[in-house]
This record gives C-alpha cells, sequence and structure tokens, in this order.
C-alpha cells in the first residue's frame, strides 16, 4: 500500500481552496508507531529528473532512496548481486541496485554488478541487479533504480521543497490482509493530524491499494469464471443430449444387426459394452479433434503481437487433458441409455423390425 504527497483544503471545513502538502519523516515515524494495523512501513525519495551514466550508455530511469528492508515490503527479486543493507544505509554509502532494463541500456552484454556509473556526476557502485517484472512493454519498473535513504537525503532531496525532511511517498503493508483498510484509516489519521486537515477528507489523500486492487481484479475474475463455468456446463450438457440423439438413431438404424447378434449367442453385456464404447469413442475423437482445431487457432495467434498488458493465449496441457477426460465422462454418462436399450431388446422383435 501506498501514499503520496497530495492536496488538502486551504482552511478546514472548505472544498473550494486546496493547499499542497508534503509528506516528510516525521509522517514516517508517526506511521510507525501510530498505526497498530501497520506491519512495516517505508519512507521513499524519488526523482526521475536524475541522470545514470556508464561508461558505455547513459539513462535517465527513476532513482529512489529506501532503507535495507523496502524489499521486505515491495516484491524485488534479484538476478545477481546484493540488495542494500543496513550498513549501507547508516553509512550513507554510494552503492546502487539497478533494474533490469536499465541494466541493458547502461551494461549491454557486460557484467553489471562489481561495476560503477555516475548519478548526476556522484560515482555509484552497482552492488545488485532485480530481475525483470511485470509483461509486454511496460518498462517503466524496470527502469526504476534503487540507493539507500539516506544516501539519496544527502544528495538528492527533493526539488522545490522547502522542508528538508520531504519524501515522496510511505510504502507500508498490514499486518494482514483483512486488515488493509484499517490500516489505510490509521495511515490517513496520522497524516491529516500532521498536515491539519479532516482524515475523513478521501479527496485529499493519493494512494494505492493494491490489496483492494486485487481484490477488485480476484471478484472479477470470479464473474468470469462463474459465467464461463456455466457455459461449459451448458455445452456439456447439450453435447450430452447430441450424443444420446445420436446413439438412439444408431440402435434403431441397427436394430436387425442387434437381432441378429443377440440370436447367435451375443450376450447383453457384450451389447451394452459394444454401444457404450461407440459412445466414448465418438466423444473422445470429437474432444481430440476440438483440442486439435484450439491448439492450432493458439498456434497462428502466438505470430501476431499480443495487446500490450497481455501474453499470447496457449493451451495448457493439464487444462487440455481435464477438458477431454471430462467430455468422455459425459459422452460415457450420454451412451448409458442407448446402450442399455440396445442391450434389452428381444431378438425375435429386433429381427422382425424393417
Amino acid at each position: 500500500m501506498f501514499v503520496w504527497s497530495g492536496r488538502a483544503p486551504a482552511i478546514s471545513g472548505s472544498y473550494t481552496g486546496q493547499r499542497q502538502y508534503y509528506l516528510n519523516y516525521a509522517d514516517y515515524l508517526g506511521v510507525k508507531t501510530q498505526a497498530p494495523s501497520v506491519l512495516n512501513s517505508a519512507p521513499v525519495i524519488s526523482r526521475g529528473d536524475l541522470r545514470t551514466l556508464s561508461e558505455y550508455f547513459s539513462s535517465s530511469g527513476q532513482v529512489n532512496g529506501v532503507p535495507a528492508y523496502f524489499n521486505q515490503i515491495r516484491y524485488l527479486p534479484l538476478s545477481a548481486g546484493r540488495w542494500i543493507n543496513e550498513l549501507d544505509d547508516a553509512q550513507k554509502r554510494s552503492v546502487i541496485v539497478i533494474g533490469d532494463e536499465t541494466r541493458k541500456i547502461l551494461f549491454p552484454g557486460r557484467p553489471a554488478v562489481g561495476s560503477t556509473l555516475l548519478v548526476n556526476g556522484i560515482r555509484f557502485e552497482v552492488i545488485g541487479t532485480v530481475k525483470r517484472l511485470g509483461h509486454g512493454e511496460n518498462n517503466n519498473i524496470n527502469l526504476k533504480n534503487w540507493i539507500p535513504f539516506n544516501t539519496m537525503r544527502q544528495y538528492f532531496p527533493l526539488k522545490d521543497v522547502d522542508d528538508v525532511g520531504a519524501i515522496t511517498q510511505i510504502a507500508y503493508q498490514p499486518r494482514e490482509r483483512r486488515l488493509h483498510e484499517a490500516a489505510k484509516v490509521e495511515v490517513h489519521k496520522v497524516i491529516a493530524r500532521d498536515h491539519g486537515f479532516d482524515y475523513r477528507n478521501l479527496e485529499a489523500f493519493d494512494e494505492w491499494d493494491t490489496v483492494q486492487a486485487a481484490e477488485a481484479i480476484g471478484k472479477i475474475f470470479d464473474a468470469m469464471n462463474v459465467f464461463l463455468g456455466s457455459v461449459g456446463l451448458v455445452t456439456m450438457a447439450l453435447g450430452a443430449i447430441g450424443i444420446i440423439n445420436i446413439m438412439l438413431v444408431t440402435v434403431a438404424d441397427r436394430t436387425q444387426e442387434i437381432g441378429l447378434r443377440k440370436a447367435l449367442g451375443a450376450t447383453n453385456r457384450s451389447i451394452l459394452f459394444q454401444f457404450f464404447a461407440e459412445g466414448a469413442f465418438l466423444t473422445l475423437i470429437s474432444g481430440a479433434v476440438g483440442m486439435g482445431g484450439a491448439a492450432a487457432l493458439m498456434a497462428a495467434l502466438s505470430f501476431l503481437p499480443a495487446p500490450q498488458g497481455f501474453d499470447t493465449p496457449r493451451i495448457v496441457p493439464s487444462t487440455a487433458a481435464l477438458a477431454i477426460g471430462t467430455l468422455a465422462i459425459a459422452g460415457v454418462i450420454a451412451g448409458l441409455y442407448p446402450a442399455r436399450k440396445a442391450s434389452r431388446l428381444q431378438p425375435v422383435d429386433a429381427l422382425r423390425k424393417e
């Protein structure tokens, strides 16, 4: 969960005049000590106007000053090297962890860890690289870089802000997922008290609750699963009815054959098995043909560029096997009635039928 600086009413209770307020280190300390539903929080100073330069190329990705435990709040897996530690922050060391896209730009085909680069003319040692995050062409997060919080505050404080303790954002996480709303209210109370406005004025906060966003997306996917599952069940039911009709027609067309087989000694069980197996085989062949068509469509789509933020559709083998297996079971159940009807035909009646 994240909260940034925002705009509050210029006069308490007014909704016409707005004033800009900036988060500061005291806000972070208030959240840390006075928000019992918050498990962990971190102050962040971010700047996108800093130039990073290696001996090969230059980049203008965002530089973030963060404490050592920031990677416990945000998911930042390393591909090489190490993350910022407590001594780096306490001693204001000039070390940096770079994103995957920054690594590709500044050190193309060369090892980044152990190398040095310049951030607005100040030399930093690269101590780690972060794995590529996200999908598609969204490189914003992969252009980010991280340095110790105190190093950032010393060399690159926020511009055009009078408060020397100003920070860009506070990142925090609730003690439990279900407490995210309680944690949000507690953070609101701390910030509103420090900056003199009513915490119930939600327009004064610029924030992002990823827990809430994940729950909203989860509800959308749950609804899609219910809808698509219902469509699948209806389709399967229609398919089963089709199999029943086909097998009933088959039994009617082959009545004399059934009578002849029974007259020659075929048992009810053998007749039942014959039509039972035919129904299952028909279903399996149909499922295989349908899955083959789907595989061909997915292969054709793989040659087309996927929309931004989406992966190219593909068939998951386990899901395909489950679908065909379910169809086979439906076919077996649907074939029971026609097969049982065929097995109970009397030879004399079957042979007499024209």
